[in-house]
């Protein structure tokens, strides 16, 4: 392949199974040939924090070449980065079928992967990313919870900071009594039997954050689906395993994709699709999983089967059109194109959905927010974040539209926090961020 072909990138299966790839020698020695490309192409300086560290690192060494950085402090360009793909997806020319073979996402994870091996691991991060033990506990006293993590929370903010190692200014997620799951089995919708794409049948899979952080993504999902005469049940079994991964614990993410598979096939056997309601997951589910379990069939026919919210909507349009009654938004919607929802290689299937509504005013934003899930709460990593995501929070602002929209609903939160810390007159004063299906089903008046 030659440098900038339009050929598609390609994943290798990551072979974690292989005691080289925790082999320290053979890892250093992978890390500095693609360092070194890296060093020689810079395409990527302005994507994360990862690559400015890199080219600082060699720039002020005694050669300004790689071979005069301390291996130790690789760690710093690792420790930046949020897997968030888009150097894979977006920007790298050398990704696979390329013979230079970068995939930089990867190598970060399999150093991730490297250092738990050898027992180098964070507790605090460890119990941040138990999110099913997490969700449950905090539903049993959520007011509690919510009242403790509260950025005003003078009292409570500065003792999470010292003991969790969770940024006192950084913006958490909500916790509620009743999970996502519960509500849609005390009220399921009622669906119309006489809309075109009657006869769908869709399992939503209600991830973590919206099961315990957000219903009402997931409420919103399922009205809108059912007005369009698709029949849906939510399922549950576990977490995906996003937040494992992005500590490089690829056995337990391989449990979850074994036991989670499992369930979600029984339903594709039953002649459901498979619907992610967020964009994490849904990668997961398509593309992660069955890098990790390449010869695991069941794995493999969850990932053919499997769509994300918005994508699926998009595929209704298209198929057998949308139920009547979409009203238009007013005053327009600044979309941010969430990197996981990029790194599906599907299109921009969020915007696509918004523009199906009458008058549609749409502004897409195509820069990471910077928040990488529990790595932007972290104390270390939380100013990197808002730094990283300050052109995409600015293009937000300056945009003026009366709804901030993300697919990703940690980057939307995470994006006004940005936006309430720019110096710049006339900013918007927006209450909340939404996930697009939220703003499809208020547009349909099936949600405020």
């Amino acid at each position: 392949m030659s440098e900038g072909g339009l050929n598609a990138p390609v994943r290798h299966p990551i072979d974690w199974n292989d005691p080289d790839f925790y082999d320290w020698d053979k890892l250093n020695a992978e890390v500095e040939r693609i360092f070194d490309i890296c060093h020689g192409c810079r395409r990527c300086f302005n994507l994360c924090d990862s690559f400015p560290r890199l080219f600082d690192l060699i720039d002020e060494s005694a050669t300004g070449e790689l071979d005069s950085v301390d291996k130790a402090d690789y760690k710093q360009v690792v420790d930046a980065c949020t897997l968030c793909d888009m150097c894979f997806m977006v920007s790298c020319p050398y990704v696979p079928p390329h013979e230079f073979n970068i995939d930089f996402a990867h190598l970060m994870l399999r150093y991730r992967a490297a250092e738990r091996k050898s027992g180098q691991t964070d507790f605090r991060v460890e119990q941040l990313t138990k999110t099913d033990r997490n969700g449950k506990l905090a539903g049993l006293v959520p007011g509690l919870v919510n009242w403790a993590g509260g950025t005003r929370n003078k009292l409570t903010r500065p003792v999470m900071e010292s003991v969790a190692g969770v940024h006192r200014e950084a913006e958490l997620p909500q916790f509620h009594g009743k999970t996502f799951a519960l509500r849609a089995k005390q009220h399921p919708p009622e669906v119309d039997a006489t809309a075109p794409a009657r006869g769908r049948k869709v399992a939503l899979y209600a991830t973590c954050f919206v099961n315990y952080n957000n219903p009402k993504i997931g409420e919103a999902a399922q009205a809108v689906l059912a007005r369009n005469g698709v029949e849906t049940a939510v399922v549950y079994p576990a977490c995906c395993g996003m937040p494992q991964l992005e500590n490089g614990d690829i056995a337990k993410v391989a449990d979850s994709a074994k036991r989670v598979s499992a369930e979600l096939c029984s339903w594709i056997d039953q002649g459901y699709d498979i619907v992610a309601l967020t964009p994490s997951c849904a990668l997961m589910l398509k593309f992660e999983w069955p890098l990790i379990l390449p010869g695991d069939a069941t794995v493999q026919k969850l990932s053919e089967h499997s769509f994300d919210i918005t994508e699926y909507v998009v595929d209704i349009a298209k198929k057998e059109g949308l139920a009547e009654g979409l009203g238009a938004l007013e005053g327009g919607v600044a979309l941010h194109m969430a990197c996981h929802a990029r790194a599906q290689n599907v299109g921009a299937k969020a915007a696509e959905m918004l523009r199906l509504l009458p008058e549609a005013d749409v502004k897409v934003i195509e820069r990471c927010s910077g928040h990488g899930g529990s790595w932007g709460v972290l104390k270390q990593h939380f100013e990197t974040a808002i730094k990283v995501g300050r052109p995409a929070a600015r293009q937000a602002a300056q945009a003026g539209k009366a709804y901030i929209a993300s697919e990703c609903p940690l980057a939307g939160q995470h994006l006004l926090q940005g936006i309430d810390r720019l110096q710049m007159e006339g900013k918007p004063q927006v209450a909340r961020s939404y996930h697009p299906i939220e703003l499809f089903a208020k547009a349909y008046g099936l949600a405020d």
